[in-house]
């Protein structure tokens, strides 16, 4: 028994607490803007004009959450762009109605912080899943005002997660950091996972694992993954994100 708990412990401390603890010391190094009338909402730069780029378009950005809430999580969105059509950025927030269509800048800037590309599809195959995804969005369950929790969820990134569910073709993957793409709902319930190449089980997102093709093997604790990433060898960690062998060699 003792040895469980020293086992325990020390996975607590070195895969929890120490990732949170650097992703807390980079946040605070960085800054963050003092209120949200003060962040940067603007382009990042990153896509062309639409009208320049005429193939059909799917990307997912995410970018760290505001003010201290970004030392755990970061903020998905979906942009689409039909061939020769312009952007559209779908994504849940927390206030008002939740779901929203163009409120920002198809690349812009979450609370100062610069988007991360996490998925990009584009040409014949992305023509054919914009409709689906379109669908998928309708059909989020939690899109009546007060049913947005920013912890556990649903959240913007149980947003995301539900479109991704929906339309499996996409085989995405979200950030390790997206707290709240493991709600699937209240209780007890089982599903798949945001790539659709495995399967998960949560207890209203407090808890919960998943085995996946694409994610691999994850631990979900109050909302946070730890885990290891076969298909890219990787391994995640909360706060941090995932770190995988490309990352260190870019060191």
């Amino acid at each position: 028994m003792k040895h469980i708990i020293r086992t325990f412990k020390w996975f607590t401390i070195v895969l929890i607490i120490a990732p949170i603890i650097a992703s807390a010391a980079l946040a605070y190094a960085k800054g963050w803007p003092s209120s949200w009338r003060t962040a940067d909402w603007s382009s990042a730069g990153i896509l062309p004009p639409a009208l320049s780029d005429r193939p059909a378009m799917i990307r997912i950005y995410a970018a760290r959450s505001g003010r201290w809430k970004g030392v755990f999580a970061v903020h998905h969105w979906i942009v689409v762009k039909p061939e020769g059509g312009a952007y559209n950025r779908f994504e849940v927030v927390g206030w008002g109605s939740p779901v929203r269509h163009n409120n920002y800048p198809p690349d812009g800037r979450w609370y100062s912080n610069p988007p991360q590309l996490v998925y990009d599809l584009r040409g014949s195959e992305a023509a054919k899943l914009i409709p689906k995804i379109t669908a998928a969005i309708d059909s989020y369950p939690w899109h009546d005002y007060g049913t947005y929790h920013v912890w556990p969820g649903p959240n913007s990134n149980t947003f995301v997660a539900h479109v991704l569910r929906e339309v499996p073709e996409l085989k995405a993957e979200m950030h390790t950091a997206g707290i709240g793409k493991d709600f699937i709902g209240p209780g007890l319930s089982i599903g798949p996972v945001p790539s659709g190449t495995g399967w998960q089980v949560s207890w209203s997102g407090y808890l919960g694992a998943a085995l996946a093709w694409a994610e691999g093997i994850e631990l979900h604790i109050l909302g946070a993954t730890v885990g290891i990433d076969f298909d890219d060898l990787a391994i995640k960690l909360p706060g941090i994100g995932r770190i995988g062998i490309t990352d260190i060699a870019a060191f």
